[in-house]
């Protein structure tokens, strides 16, 4: 058949960074030159779990420093929120030409941890990132958009443009199924010690706060 004339395109997601502030980098490779496909746009739809979030102010900051090209979906999204009480959302991903790759596509999404409930046993929890859908908009049709595309989306065209365009949702082959995060959380037979001591300092300051405006205050009648 016609796809088995035709290069696969392969994605590729990995997280850079240790601790609570995560870097999600997502590229995608092509099988044929970019060259024959410089009409064409690539979209990330990425799903952002539960557990994780994305700050709407941060990559507001990001977009006017030029470094990404990303922008929340989901309306009435609490970045304080817990795991527990919070919903999946979703975020768009104008992809750039990757400069060290003539066939290749990348974007960049900063992701930070949610707070999670304390476990009873364990001192972690796991947070899985699917893959995200992969859309392509192109000014004229090329074999690859006959090969892969498997539905239509309706999206943005682009980042400052308020025009909806017919984004291709594309097929393709993933390096890795999905991107697994190790989350450490509290364990619930500390709950009791870690109030104790909480209450125990915020006594102890609140009484230094009220030495100190008795003794060092000007109080007028």
């Amino acid at each position: 058949g016609i796809r088995a004339t035709c290069s696969e395109i392969i994605l590729r997601q990995e997280v850079l960074k240790d601790g609570f502030h995560r870097d999600l980098l997502i590229k995608v490779k092509f099988g044929e030159s970019i060259e024959d496909l410089q009409t064409c746009r690539l979209l990330i739809k990425q799903y952002i779990p539960t557990g994780l979030f994305v700050d709407p102010y941060e990559l507001a900051s990001l977009r006017e420093r030029n470094i990404t090209e990303a922008v929340m979906v989901s309306e009435d999204f609490n970045i304080e929120a817990p795991n527990y009480l919070s919903k999946e959302s979703e975020v768009l991903i104008y992809a750039r030409q990757d400069s060290q790759c003539i066939d290749c596509f990348q974007a960049f999404l900063p992701v930070h941890y949610r707070y999670h409930r304390p476990h009873s046993k364990d001192g972690e929890t796991f947070i899985v990132v699917n893959n995200p859908d992969l859309l392509m908009y192109c000014d004229q049709e090329f074999p690859i958009l006959k090969c892969w595309a498997q539905s239509q989306v309706a999206a943005p065209c682009a980042l400052k443009n308020k025009d909806i365009c017919q984004w291709n949702n594309m097929k393709y082959k993933s390096v890795y199924k999905n991107v697994t995060l190790q989350v450490p959380v509290g364990l619930t037979i500390h709950t009791s010690l870690v109030c104790s001591v909480t209450l125990l300092i915020t006594i102890l300051c609140s009484t230094l706060i009220l030495v100190a405006v008795f003794k060092y205050g000007h109080f007028s009648l």
